[in-house]
């Protein structure tokens, strides 16, 4: 089991690792899936042979709300299409955990259930909040799913200064699904799954 009794210094990594991802300049990303309200823009990742995802759209409520429904927590599990199941393991802090998730198959069931096991932190940045996450390698993989893998992960959300019941949502994704599956499979299921985010994420919210 991966060591982790540096939460306070894994968390300073993590938060740190999140800012500077979103001080990537623009032109270094390449856009890989846009609606009308939503765009992912995708970039080669520094941590494994896939692709660093940034993905951006306005929500229509306040942070506290927004972040509260994608951290850890009661909300998530309730309007997440992707995630099956969720359970804290370890509980450090109101804002800092250890939780095991699974997701549900994808494309026909190309892409099998996954399990995740990662540590999140949820903090103040700037004028808003940030709540990321890095995977680890935690306890027995159940036989039923493959151990996925979160390289750095994050969503910040900042309240709008002319609309401050609106807020932008930034997200940071960097997900190494394993398996043997192509990577044409892969960015198809990404950058699908991002603008599904958003869509559940609001009807949740205005429920």
């Amino acid at each position: 089991m991966e060591d982790i009794s540096g939460i306070d210094s894994l968390a300073t990594r993590l938060k740190n690792t999140m800012i500077q991802y979103y001080n990537i300049e623009d032109d270094e990303w390449r856009v890989a899936r846009k609606t009308k309200d939503v765009t992912v823009w995708r970039k080669p990742s520094e941590e494994f042979s896939g692709y660093l995802y940034k993905t951006e759209g306005i929500v229509e409520d306040v942070t506290n709300r927004i972040i509260d429904h994608i951290r850890p927590g009661p909300y998530r599990i309730s309007w997440d299409s992707l995630m099956t199941s969720m359970d804290i393991v370890e509980k450090y802090e109101e804002n800092c955990c250890v939780m095991r998730y699974t997701t549900a198959g994808q494309i026909l069931n190309i892409i099998a259930p996954r399990e995740f096991i990662d540590f999140s932190y949820t903090t103040t940045c700037e004028d808003g909040l940030l709540s990321c996450g890095i995977s680890l390698d935690y306890g027995e993989v159940r036989q039923s799913f493959v151990r996925g893998y979160n390289h750095p992960c994050g969503w910040f959300c900042f309240p709008l200064t002319d609309h401050p019941r609106h807020s932008l949502l930034v997200g940071f994704i960097q997900t190494d699904l394993r398996g043997m599956l192509p990577q044409s499979v892969v960015d198809t299921a990404m950058a699908g799954t991002l603008i599904n985010f958003y869509s559940d994420l609001r009807k949740a919210l205005k429920a």
